[in-house]
C-alpha cells in the first residue's frame, strides 16, 4: 500500500511541476484574479438571478441551502481532511524548494489536501446546475469550465498538487448535488 502511495505521490509531483512550470506573466495576472473568491461575486448573483426566475420566493430556501452548503464544503475540507492527512502544499514541501512557481509571494496555510477552492467552487456549480429546471449545453458547459479553471488556477500558483485539485473537485461535486437534492425535497415541501 506504501509502495502504491508513493508512486501517486511521485505522479502527482511531477504532474504538478509540469503544469506549475508553463507561466507567462499575462497567465499570472488572470490565475491570481481567478483564485480570488470576491471577484466572482457576480457571477454567484447571476446563479442566483437565474434559480430566482425559476423559483421565485423559493429562493429563500435555496439561499439557506447554499449559506450551508458552502459553510459545509469549507470545514470539511479543512477539519476532516487538510488537519489529518497534513500533506504539505507544494509551496511548503522541502524536497521543491526553488521548483515551486508561486504568483506574489503567497501560499497559503501550511497543508492542501484537499482543495477547499475547487471543493467550494464545484459544491456551487454542481448545486446550481443540479437545481436548474431545464439544463442547456449552453449553460452546463461553460459553468463546469468555469469551475475547472478555477481548480486549475490553485495548480498554477503553486499552492496545490492536481491531487489535491480532483479531491476537492470530487468532494464539491458530491457534496453539491447531494444538498441540492435536499433543497428539492425542502422546496417541494413548502409548496
Amino acid at each position: 500500500m506504501n509502495k502504491l502511495l508513493d508512486i501517486l505521490n511521485n505522479r502527482d509531483t511531477e504532474l504538478f511541476l509540469a503544469l506549475n512550470g508553463m507561466h507567462n506573466n499575462f497567465c499570472d495576472f488572470v490565475m491570481w484574479w481567478a483564485s480570488d473568491k470576491y471577484i466572482w461575486i457576480p457571477v454567484y448573483i447571476l446563479f442566483l438571478y437565474i434559480l430566482w426566475r425559476q423559483y421565485k420566493k423559493k429562493t429563500l430556501i435555496i439561499m439557506v441551502f447554499a449559506a450551508l452548503l458552502i459553510f459545509l464544503s469549507d470545514q470539511i475540507s479543512v477539519h476532516l481532511f487538510k488537519e489529518v492527512f497534513q500533506r504539505l502544499r507544494p509551496c511548503h514541501t522541502p524536497e521543491l524548494e526553488g521548483l515551486v512557481y508561486t504568483v506574489n509571494g503567497k501560499c497559503g496555510g501550511q497543508y492542501g489536501f484537499y482543495s477547499s477552492h475547487a471543493s467550494n467552487i464545484f459544491a456551487v456549480a454542481i448545486f446550481f446546475l443540479t437545481l436548474l429546471k431545464r439544463k442547456k449545453t449552453m449553460i452546463v458547459i461553460p459553468v463546469l469550465i468555469w469551475a475547472a479553471f478555477i481548480s486549475y488556477s490553485r495548480i498554477y500558483l503553486g499552492v496545490h498538487f492536481p491531487g489535491d485539485v480532483i479531491a476537492g473537485a470530487v468532494a464539491g461535486t458530491f457534496l453539491g448535488w447531494f444538498l441540492a437534492k435536499y433543497c428539492k425535497k425542502a422546496i417541494k415541501y413548502r409548496s
